[in-house]
């Protein structure tokens, strides 16, 4: 690896940019297309929903990115070795594969890397655009506030400054995990305005669910959250292989495990705070909580789904909601069992994506009943036409 290549090298800033808005060109002309004729909000509804999509896609392909070891595919940022593409730079990546063919650093990893960066430029464009259509249309879209889209764009700069410092800083771990967590914010965030859009355009009002189940909601949604923090963890520390039994873990039921250098937050990838490498122990905790937090989490979504089915609401959220929690098993029992395999690994990921979509989509959907039940005792009928406050 070329050593002298400065972290920062902003020099092919515009033509990275200049090929995110190439991409974002077609989602924005296939959204122009399919809605002309419709209300503006309508087209702003339309970009919003695909938008979300596109970005769940691009924490999946993220997530291929960082199991292919392609996180590091071009060492500097925003570009590679100084060029906006991996051609222009061809024979800095082929002294690096030269000299470490199994490295880091390589042309196809150099290509996941970069299409990963062209594909996050690009989500950042269609949310300005979201963003501009949304103050544009503040008069006339009275859902929420433009200010959401406006929080969005702000929280993609963000997760922006992440990425460069996933790669400046080599992998480290907390930041890593950071990055992904954030990338799982820009989904909720998303989510939020397409379903209040959604609802809007189709004259839909939220659900009344009683205040017990939309607490049951919230604390599913707050324990999917830990678990995809603890899941990123296992995953940026490579600890996936410290168990490779179910439900043992190496012949035993409580491992020998090191969890206060396992947690140790701000440190090096593979190393400890005080340099030393990280041992067997760290790992073991790691992937051990992770998988104790699973039957947790599994055994909470099993209860909301049987909550929602018995009060007979959010039926398409529940039974995502129980298709996402058998994949989630299966994947993750193939990533212990199966040493690994690239497309389970994808998968878990994409699934603890999908399930933080979905509790955000029944959260939106929905209010608490026992809120209006409130707000309605507040005011007593006393004669016809007339309310005094109770």
């Amino acid at each position: 690896m070329n050593n002298t290549q400065a972290l920062y090298d902003l020099a092919p800033m515009l033509e990275v940019m200049a090929l995110g808005l190439l991409i974002a060109l077609g989602p924005l002309t296939w959204v122009w297309w399919r809605s002309r004729g419709t209300t503006p909000v309508r087209r702003l509804q339309a970009l919003t929903v695909l938008t979300l999509f596109l970005t769940f896609d691009l924490i999946m392909f993220g997530a291929f990115t960082r199991l292919t070891d392609s996180g590091l595919g071009c060492p500097d940022w925003p570009g590679c070795y100084g060029s906006s593409s991996p051609v222009g730079a061809h024979t800095e990546i082929s002294a690096a594969q030269q000299a470490m063919p199994t490295g880091p650093v390589t042309h196809g990893k150099a290509w996941v890397e970069m299409i990963h960066r062209y594909l996050a430029t690009g989500v950042g464009v269609l949310i300005i655009a979201l963003t501009v259509g949304g103050w544009r249309q503040r008069g006339a879209n009275r859902v929420f506030s433009p200010w959401w889209p406006t929080a969005t764009l702000v929280w993609v700069c963000l997760q922006g400054a992440f990425g460069a410092l996933t790669v400046t800083m080599k992998l480290f771990p907390a930041i890593v995990t950071l990055h992904l967590l954030g990338g799982l914010v820009l989904l909720a965030l998303l989510c939020v305005q397409a379903v209040r859009q959604t609802q809007h355009t189709k004259g839909m009002a939220p659900v009344a669910v009683s205040g017990g189940l939309r607490w049951l909601l919230i604390g599913a949604a707050a324990l999917v959250t830990l678990q995809s923090a603890l899941g990123g963890w296992v995953s940026t520390n490579y600890a996936v292989l410290a168990c490779t039994t179910f439900p043992q873990c190496q012949g035993s039921w409580w491992p020998e495990m090191a969890f206060a250098e396992g947690f140790q937050l701000w440190r090096p990838l593979g190393h400890l705070q005080d340099g030393s490498l990280i041992n067997f122990t760290a790992l073991t905790a790691i992937h051990y909580v992770h998988r104790l937090a699973a039957y947790v989490v599994l055994l909470v979504l099993a209860l909301l789904v049987w909550r929602l089915a018995r009060a007979n609401v959010l039926r398409d959220q529940a039974r995502w909601l129980a298709a996402l929690g058998t994949l989630q098993l299966i994947t993750g029992l193939s990533n212990v069992i199966l040493d690994w395999p690239l497309v389970a690994a994808v998968l878990h990921t994409g699934g603890a994506a999908a399930l933080v979509v979905v509790l955000t989509w029944a959260l939106t959907a929905s209010r608490s009943a026992t809120a209006e039940v409130r707000a309605a005792r507040l005011t007593v009928p006393v004669a016809a036409g007339k309310r005094v406050s109770a």
